[in-house]
């Protein structure tokens, strides 16, 4: 039985479960138990979500009967339901905003979202934020005690924490490049999203930047895998097909009037993504764009990316003095010196160029990055 096919059922599984009232934790569990029950299959059957489901279900039947203290519990499992009478419907976009719950903190709800809608491991999610296993664990075991089976009410509430979640897992994806199911799951999620929410314009802006993100990335990796900047890209092999439907996305979404952040990052990515070759970007308005970036979300990784688009058009010496204002909130962060190091080749210092891309790159958790990074290094030194 693939473990890949089994990860991708499994968020569907389990948000068909939750909906059907069972809670949070015990379903996980009952999911947990019913996929190692299929990786000892011989022959993966017919209908593996259907299986799967009739099979945690009966757990959880089975686990309510035996627990006299969930006599409740026990009732409302009663009724067994075999496979077939299953309905097929997708429920992650149901798991997705029960993930988001307005009572968790933004962090447990960006964790448990990985671990249960994306199907990462806790050691996957705990690297991808640089923090402890340990850590990370109990942030998702804290969540789903927290979590209530109840209605959603309006889904309004919850919708700015279910976009910044699908922007992580988006990033996440993209990042990484063996991890491209990621980036791809979030586009699927987000264009539910929009689909359940066609009037909100940050929705459309988010789907938007991840097709204008998606388009690159045929080009993004060169011989070996190595990474290759936006700027060398071979802009033929983007896919032209993402980027109209993405462009088209954020024309509509900015015509409606209130302008978001991820409608922004959009607009900036088109910008990008509408030259036909890297000298002909309309760096001033890149520069605008993100200084209304700034200026909405206070985010210093965003303040770096306005450093880079003052350095093209004001010169290098602007990129430094933005780059300073960074110093402490982004201590430690490899893309603070991915960018000095940028800036010191652009100024012809070499040496300071070499030392901060390998400071960098032992910083990158991105294995394509980091190479591409030491070769950058290397080729200056």
């Amino acid at each position: 039985m693939p473990e890949d096919l089994l990860r991708e059922v499994a968020p569907r599984v389990l948000g068909a479960l939750v909906r059907r009232g069972a809670g949070f934790a015990d379903a996980e569990d009952a999911v947990q138990e019913a996929l190692v029950k299929a990786l000892a299959l011989p022959v993966p059957p017919d209908d593996l979500r259907a299986w799967l489901i009739a099979v945690a279900w009966r757990k959880l039947v089975d686990r309510a009967r035996g627990d006299q203290a969930r006599r409740r519990r026990e009732e409302a499992f009663a009724e067994d339901v075999p496979a077939e009478a299953v309905p097929d419907r997708d429920d992650t976009l149901l798991l997705l905003f029960l993930c988001c719950h307005p009572d968790l903190p933004p962090a447990s709800a960006i964790a448990l979202t990985l671990r249960a809608v994306a199907g990462l491991t806790t050691a996957a999610i705990a690297e991808a934020h640089l923090l402890p296993e340990a850590t990370v664990a109990q942030r998702i075991s804290r969540a789903k005690r927290r979590i209530r089976v109840e209605p959603l009410g309006d889904p309004e509430a919850r919708l700015p924490q279910v976009l910044h979640v699908l922007y992580l897992l988006f990033n996440e994806g993209y990042t990484h490049p063996g991890r491209v199911d990621l980036a791809e799951e979030a586009i699927r999620l987000a264009r539910a999203v929009v689909a359940a929410r066609p009037d909100d314009g940050e929705a459309a802006g988010l789907l938007s930047l991840m097709l204008l993100t998606h388009a690159r990335r045929p080009a993004r990796l060169g011989e070996h895998g190595a990474l290759v900047p936006l700027a060398e890209q071979d802009r033929g092999r983007w896919d032209r097909e993402l980027i109209e439907e993405g462009a088209a996305l954020v024309v509509r979404a900015v015509s409606r009037g209130r302008v978001g952040q991820y409608q922004l990052q959009a607009a900036i990515a088109a910008l990008h993504d509408d030259a036909a070759r890297a000298e002909d970007t309309d760096w001033p308005q890149i520069l605008a764009m993100y200084g209304l970036l700034v200026r909405m979300t206070g985010n210093p990784v965003i303040a770096l990316n306005r450093a880079v688009a003052a350095s093209v058009v004001h010169g290098v010496e602007a990129g430094f003095t933005l780059v300073g204002e960074l110093e402490e909130a982004l201590a430690g962060h490899h893309r603070l010196d991915a960018v000095k190091a940028h800036l010191h080749e652009r100024a012809g210092d070499r040496e300071a160029a070499v030392r901060h891309y390998r400071a960098a790159a032992a910083r990158t958790t991105s294995t394509a990055e980091r190479q591409h990074l030491l070769a950058k290094a290397a080729g200056l030194g």
